[in-house]
Order: C-alpha cells, then structure tokens, then sequence
C-alpha cells in the first residue's frame, strides 16, 4: 500500500459490509476471528482494497476490563454496563492479560490467521482504542465529557490507566503480524483544542511512538469535524490520519503537509451508498485527481455502511485505477 504511487491506494473501512458480503451476521463477524478474518479477505479479493483490517468494534478493550458486552446479530455489539464512576473504581480497575481475555486475543487470533493467509506482502491493520475513547466506553461518553469540565483529575487518572492497554494490545497485534495500529479515538471531535491538548495531546504523542518504536505505522481515526484539531494532531506525527467528510481535504493537507498520510474522505452515505454507480466513480475520480502526487488513500469519510450496493466499491476502486 504505497499512498505515493501513480494510482491512489485504496483501504475504505468495512465492519457491518463486509460481514454481510461474506455471508456473516455482524455479531459473529465481532466474535468469531475466523469470520473477521475470511470477511476481509473476501472484501480484497471483490474489490481489490490494498489492506486488510482487524477493526469490529469499540469493546474489545472494555469486555477486557471485565465489562458485560452482548453481541445482536445485526448491529454493533453493546457494552451492557459501566465499570467506573468514582477514583476509588480507577485505583480498582485491573490492567488485563490481552492474551488470556477473550475479545482482545480473539483480534490478536485474526491477525495471525491473516498474516498466514495473505503472506508478508499485504498490509494488515490492527485496531485499538484510543485513550479518551477507552475513558468513555468504561466510564460513558456524557460522564467523561461533563468531568473534563468538573472533575478533570477524573478523567486524566483513567486515561493514564487506559495507555497501559493501549500499548500492550497494540504490541500483540504488532506481534501477531500487524503493519499498521489503528487508534481509534472518534470522540476527540467533540472536544475543543484547548481540552484535547490538556487531556489527550500528549497521551497520543506517547502512545503513538511507541507503536512506531515496534515497527509499526499508526493510522488515527477521529470521525467527525476534526478541522479544530488538525495542527495539534499534526504534532502528535500520526503516519496516517482517516478525514471525514466534513473536513475539507485541501485545509487538511495545508495543515498537515506530507508529514500525514491523508485518507478519506467520500461522505459514506450520501456518496458511497446513495449516488448511482456511475456518480461513485464520477465523485471517486475527481477526488483522486484533486489529490493526484500527495499523500493519499482512497477511502470514505468513515465506514462504508451496510446497505452500500457492492458495485459501488467496485466504482471506487475503478476511478483509482484511471487515476496518473
């Protein structure tokens, strides 16, 4: 996956898609490696994605930590409670064995069967949550965001707790043949510059060379606007940063230079899933011309949605390859 040749790498983010295309409920797709790994081999195989990704869902790390999560059959798996509302629950608050909890080496497990399916050539992209995205599935979202403001020791103690996970998940994934972390800390968006830069700035400066100091590149993902965000996620050196729809790729690219890999940024309903085919590629062509000798990677502003007619990814991937 060279970002830097002719023709535009291609890697859109497939969870719910690319269990259904295989032929597997979402909740097995979230619980089974088999069906995590064979879905996105499968997606490569159709439409001819340059990468392959270990990404399912947020709770890996949080059903690590002893929380209950359920699996529908056809949405995201559910985080049946929360495991910390006071210090005393941080100071309590085991660090895991990623080997021995069973969705965190369930991931690892599709790892290793990619590596071996795929050989050393394809890129594989391992998954972890972020630091304030782990705060807010073991606390919840509206408590994190309401202590940034009324109790932020709160908030920085369970964010130190988290980076211990962090950095030993990102590591057995590296281990088990990942190329790639991605860091998934999509709540970052709705906080504003000076908090990400008290709260999280340093802890993603951190977390993010040591995946670098295994070998590994880093790929963030924050959906949303992060236009507000983008010098401070420039400092923090990323190799890879997903832009969403709303962000404007050229301020983005002003903003970040060829430090950071861009990739996005096809809004993923109102493009990907809602135009014709031909509107697809049309919408695919122009943004990979519009990015033609930068650093780029073709994808939507997020994940590809469900209900996305698969000859719509097959549009996407077409314009990349008329793209010079």
């Amino acid at each position: 996956m060279d970002p830097m040749s002719e023709q535009p790498a291609f890697h859109p983010i497939l969870m719910h898609f690319a269990a259904r295309y295989a032929g597997y409920s979402y909740g097995r797709f979230a619980s089974d490696y088999n069906a995590l790994a064979e879905s996105n081999i499968r997606c490569r195989e159709d439409f001819g994605m340059d990468a392959v990704g270990l990404i399912s869902d947020p709770y890996r790390e949080t059903s690590a930590f002893g929380a209950k999560v359920t699996f529908p059959e056809e949405a995201v798996p559910r985080c049946m409670e929360i495991l910390v509302r006071s210090q005393e629950d941080i100071a309590q608050l085991k660090d895991p064995d990623v080997y021995t909890s069973e969705r965190t080496l369930d991931r690892i497990r599709a790892g290793e069967v990619l590596r071996k399916e795929l050989g050393p050539a394809v890129p594989i992209i391992g998954w972890i949550e972020g630091p304030l995205a782990e705060s807010c599935d073991l606390a919840g979202v509206n408590e994190v965001l309401l202590k940034i403001f009324m109790e932020p020791d709160f908030v920085k103690r369970l964010i130190d707790k988290t980076m211990v996970t962090a950095k030993a998940f990102a590591r057995a994934q590296v281990e088990a043949g990942c190329d790639i972390i991605g860091v998934g800390d999509a709540i970052c968006s709705q906080v504003s510059a000076e908090n990400y830069q008290e709260f999280v700035k340093e802890k993603h400066q951190e977390l993010f060379a040591y995946i670098q100091s295994l070998g590994a590149r880093v790929k963030l993902h924050i959906c949303g606007n992060i236009s507000h965000l983008l010098e401070d996620i420039r400092e923090t050196r990323p190799d890879i940063l997903d832009i969403d729809w709303m962000v404007d790729m050229e301020e983005a690219y002003e903003k970040l230079g060829d430090q950071v890999i861009r990739c996005g940024n096809l809004d993923p309903v109102a493009v990907i899933q809602d135009k014709d085919p031909a509107a697809v590629f049309e919408e695919t062509k122009r943004l990979c011309e519009q990015e033609a000798g930068r650093p780029f990677i073709l994808s939507g502003g997020c994940e590809v949605t469900v209900n996305t007619p698969p000859d719509h990814l097959i549009a996407m991937r077409n314009a990349t390859l008329l793209t010079h």
